[in-house]
């Protein structure tokens, strides 16, 4: 959704839309709509599903929300949380300030099991192998090129990740007599729906077939009958040892302690912090309090030069608030008063291929204040206007240390998205174009976060 939001919305007002040099790039990316529409069109019956199972006034709140949270008991955030907490709608929300030292061990927890995902699932496009047949050649590249040692829990998780919800009894039952076969040469195939399946000429055991009727005795007829159960069936004692019933909670948590709080992390969703000047909420972005020693580190031997230096905050979406984890230093050209980046492509390509989001900027001003400068001011709105909580963070060595900063949205945004002056550094009618997004906004220092950093310049 926000793709198609930023193609057909924002992309068009961005201020370098209307340049020959990037003319032919929107117009490559306009061409990816259809795909990307049909996709938002088989996600839409999911979003209904759920919107009605959450709103059914025959299920009390809690059994709807304990329902879905114990689907699948055991099952990782990324195995089951095929949505973001805050668009579930069966989630607690949290004061990001207020719990911040949850928010690191749920960012160290998820992006844990995401990177594990990774691992499993990835494999590059650019290895191509024969053999695979239909609709399913485009799942190759997200296959381990070797057998897991565990294939039906493999098999689960994938099911898991691209099957809707209203196929999963049928792939459970599938799971029994093995997704995953074994084709000449070492290949791996996933037969289609149309595919016919040869089953093996061996029997299954009984216990994997729950609607099959119990056999009868074979034992002499003046043998005594088995008892029969009082209470349970076959059918419901096999379901208890897979399926344990959810354990209700005696007290609610304490969601103001987090250490009360239960590690399940699609429970809960961090609310927002601050909004725009227009009401509109913004997400909370956590920075690590080290990020700007470390890039001040890195950047010293141009700020000994009286040079600017520059960087990229990249994060993850997790819980409804964003996570700055990767600080990128792109290639290049700098000056006492600017900084501008070269070979863009380069540093698309590594977010793209480390799932990460842009969520704004941050430079040095040498010998300068801690201020935006107009041309400061030009180089966020082109962020800004993606993503209305990227912020744009001004460190001054020589003089006031740093601070972070973001457009006001009005005035600020449309003023400088409006504006025609052409020169370097020029002033503005309007005041108040930027206001401090630390103290009070919504950025809030997460002590104990980690983060890497990524030096994409040539050395």
């Amino acid at each position: 959704m926000r793709y198609a939001a930023l193609v057909t919305e924002r992309f068009p007002l961005h201020p370098s839309a209307k340049d020959p040099e990037y003319r032919q790039s929107l117009k490559n990316i306009k061409k990816t709509l259809p795909k990307v529409i049909e996709s938002l069109e088989a996600l839409k019956p999911r979003i209904n599903h759920r919107y009605s199972t959450l709103e059914d006034p025959s299920k009390p709140l809690s059994n709807r929300v304990i329902s879905q949270s114990t689907r699948s008991p055991g099952a990782s955030y990324y195995q089951t949380g095929s949505s973001d907490p805050a668009i579930a709608g069966n989630s607690l929300t949290l004061a990001a300030a207020e719990n911040s030292d949850f928010a690191v061990k749920l960012a160290r927890q998820v992006m844990h099991e995401r990177d594990e995902a990774r691992k499993t699932t990835h494999y590059p496009l650019s290895l191509e192998k024969p053999g695979w047949e239909g609709e399913n050649v485009e799942l190759w590249h997200e296959w381990s090129p070797t057998p897991p040692k565990d294939k039906d829990s493999h098999v689960q998780e994938r099911q898991n990740r691209i099957q809707i919800p209203a196929k999963l009894n049928e792939l459970h039952q599938r799971e029994a007599y093995g997704e995953v076969k074994t084709k000449n040469e070492g290949k791996f195939y996933i037969p289609s729906s149309r595919d016919e399946y040869q089953y093996p000429s061996f029997k299954i055991s009984q216990s994997t077939n729950l609607n099959q009727e119990p056999l009868k005795c074979s034992k002499p007829i003046f043998s005594p009958p088995p008892k029969i159960p009082a209470k349970f069936s076959d059918h419901n004692v096999i379901l208890s040892r897979d399926i344990p019933p959810p354990r209700p909670c005696k007290v609610p948590p304490d969601v103001s302690n987090p250490k009360n709080l239960p590690s399940i992390a699609p429970n809960f969703t961090f609310r927002p912090s601050s909004y725009l000047e227009n009401g509109k909420p913004l997400r909370t972005v956590f920075l690590p309090p080290e990020l700007r020693t470390e890039f001040l580190r890195v950047a010293k031997p141009n700020t000994l030069k009286n040079l600017e230096t520059c960087g990229m905050l990249c994060g993850t979406l997790i819980s409804n608030a964003l996570f700055i984890r990767r600080l990128v230093i792109p290639e290049q050209e700098s000056t006492s008063d600017t900084c501008e980046t070269t070979n863009e492509g380069a540093l698309f390509d590594y977010c793209d291929k480390e799932d990460l989001l842009v969520l704004g900027w941050i430079h040095t001003h040498p010998t300068q204040t801690c201020f935006m400068s107009s041309r400061d001011l030009h180089t966020h709105g082109g962020y800004q206007i993606m993503m209305p909580e990227s912020i744009a963070i001004v460190c001054a060595p020589s003089k006031t240390p740093w601070g972070v900063f973001r457009l006001t949205d009005p005035p600020g945004l449309g003023s400088i998205l409006n504006c025609r002056h052409t020169g370097l550094f020029h002033p503005h009618e309007e005041i108040n174009l930027y206001a401090d997004a630390l103290r009070p906004g919504h950025v809030v220092e997460a002590k104990g976060m980690t983060f890497e950093i990524v030096d994409l310049r040539p050395h």
